[in-house]
Parts: structure tokens; C-alpha cells; sequence
């Protein structure tokens, strides 16, 4: 069996086969290319290391590079900000022996009473509170509806990357579902460089990987991106298309929680489909116990919280 290389060397190889010679002003070459993208001498000439070192860096034999050769490699294979704090963050991992440098962050679920304030107060705007793995805490109406058939999961299972890839609508929701996809495995892949032991993050990834061929191929993309602001336009089987814009805001007290709240201009058509997807939601939700049907495990700790900013 062939031994597979660290996550650093798997992040190198799969980002040098993402870069075109070109983009670099490389000659082709002779003959015709076995791999896409740079060969790794290519990639050890522009950071300025040599062809021996790079090979024991990308099969895990050396495992302590300096920040320098960190950072000339990001500059040869054209990283962004965030991706080059990504190789960073696996340089440390690899120096570390794969250790932790600080104690697993601690996972709340618990969905603070203001918060659930707040995602009534936005309505009709669709809302929710996500994990750092993007469970599904808590929802207004029309967020909950915002996803057809999200309600049909188990409230454990109600996650936004699950939902993309295993739910049977996902594919008619989005037009460009393939955009959304890998958007959702470049986030896990941003939550895996901070935190890689996280069990959460563990089982998503690893049941995914089973379920969909899809994920298992971007997965091994290694894209990095955490999720901002934006638009999506959305093919919706009850209320028609609606583009909407979104604003991801972090939540304080909450290791890697977030709040997403989507919005259209009023008086405008998706607005209005705003306001029939609320009530949608709205009728949804009277069924499970009302708007606290989703996470009704996560009682309220007004005491805790109350006079508190989010």
C-alpha cells in the first residue's frame, strides 16, 4: 500500500495541480504533462528551495519549514490571504507532530434567547443560527422554509452542507448548485485548518465522503473559504425564484456560530416572495411546537444572557 502523504503535502499537491504553467509564464515544455498543473520542480524553483527539499516536504519527511519557505511557497501557488493562513496553520500542525497548539474549542449549541429574539424580529427575512459545522440550531419561519424538506430531518440532522449534497430538492433549489457545493466543502475545509480534531467535523466530513461522490471530489480540491456576504438566487417549488442577499454575522460566546439573515429590497418581487415564504414557514412550524420547534432541546437560559450583547 502506498503511504499517503501528511495533510500539508496533500494541500501542496493538490494546489500546484490547480495552478496552469502559463498563469506563471512557464514554457510548456516538451512532451505531454502526466499531472496537471506545475511539476514539482516547477514549484520549488519559484520558491526558491531546492527540488530534494520540496519532495521531503510534500511526503511529510520534513516537517518543520521555515515561515519564510511557507510564505514563498503561498506567493509561487498564488494563495489568497485566507488560504495562505490555512498553510500556515498546516506548516504548525506538521511541526507539532499533528498536536494540538491549544485546547479543543468547546461547542455550543445552545441558542441564546436574544438570539431567537432577533430571528423574529428580522421576519419575514429568512434567518438562522448555523454551527461551526453548519447544524441548523434555531430558525425563523421562513428561514426553516427557505430549504424545502429541511423540516423533515431529524433536528439533529438539520445541517446546510447535508442538506446540498444527500436532500433530493437540493439540486432544483440552487441554479448553480455546483458553486454552492463547493462553497459549503471550501468552508469544512476552513473549520478543518483551525480546529482539525473536531469530532463534529469529523462525522460530516466523513459521512459525506460516503454518501457523495460530489463531496469526496471537492473534498479533495482543498479549497479554503469561509462563508461572507453575498447573493443567492434561489429556484423555490412554492414561492417561484427570488434572488436574495445574505449578511453571515458571528456570534460572541459561541465558537464558531453564526447568524445568517437573508434580505430583498421591499415593494420589489422577491420581497414579496419573502412574505410568502414566512408564511409558509409559519404553517410549517405549528406542527412542531411553533417557532421554538427547531432545537427545543436548547432551553432558554435568559439569566445567563439577559443585558448581554450577542
Amino acid at each position: 500500500m502506498t503511504e499517503q502523504p501528511p495533510e500539508l503535502g496533500r494541500f501542496l499537491r493538490a494546489r500546484r495541480a490547480g495552478v496552469a504553467p502559463s498563469d506563471l509564464g512557464l514554457p510548456l515544455g516538451a512532451g505531454t504533462r502526466r499531472t496537471p498543473g506545475l511539476r514539482r520542480e516547477e514549484l520549488a524553483a519559484l520558491a526558491g528551495v531546492s527540488i530534494d527539499y520540496y519532495i521531503r516536504l510534500e511526503r511529510g519527511k520534513e516537517t518543520r519549514p521555515s515561515p519564510a519557505v511557507v510564505d514563498a511557497l503561498g506567493r509561487a501557488l498564488r494563495l489568497d490571504a485566507e488560504e495562505l493562513a490555512f498553510l500556515r496553520e498546516l506548516a504548525a500542525q506538521a511541526a507539532r507532530g499533528g498536536a494540538r497548539s491549544r485546547p479543543a474549542a468547546s461547542t455550543s449549541r445552545t441558542v441564546r434567547p436574544t438570539l431567537r429574539r432577533l430571528l423574529e424580529t428580522v421576519r419575514p427575512c429568512p434567518a438562522y443560527v448555523l454551527s461551526r459545522t453548519n447544524d441548523m440550531l434555531a430558525a425563523n419561519p421562513s428561514g426553516l422554509a427557505l430549504t424545502p424538506g429541511m423540516i423533515d430531518y431529524p433536528e439533529k440532522q438539520r445541517n446546510t452542507i447535508r442538506y446540498t449534497f444527500l436532500h433530493p430538492q437540493a439540486r432544483s433549489l440552487w441554479p448553480d448548485w455546483e458553486v454552492k457545493a463547493r462553497s459549503c466543502v471550501a468552508h469544512l475545509r476552513a473549520v478543518a485548518g483551525s480546529d482539525p480534531d473536531d469530532p463534529e467535523l469529523a462525522a460530516i466530513v466523513g459521512e459525506l465522503a460516503v454518501k457523495s461522490p460530489e463531496f469526496s471530489r471537492m473534498w479533495e480540491r482543498y479549497d479554503v473559504r469561509r462563508v461572507g456576504n453575498g447573493q443567492k438566487t434561489f429556484l423555490h417549488p412554492t414561492v417561484g425564484t427570488m434572488t436574495l442577499s445574505h449578511e453571515v454575522m458571528e456570534i460572541n460566546r459561541m465558537e464558531g456560530g453564526r447568524i445568517v439573515v437573508y434580505s430583498a429590497e421591499p415593494g420589489t418581487a422577491d420581497y414579496d416572495a419573502m412574505v410568502l415564504l414566512d408564511m409558509e414557514g409559519a404553517g410549517l412550524l405549528e406542527g412542531t411546537g411553533g417557532a421554538r420547534g427547531l432545537n427545543a432541546d436548547a432551553e432558554q437560559d435568559a439569566d445567563v444572557e439577559h443585558g448581554r450583547s450577542l
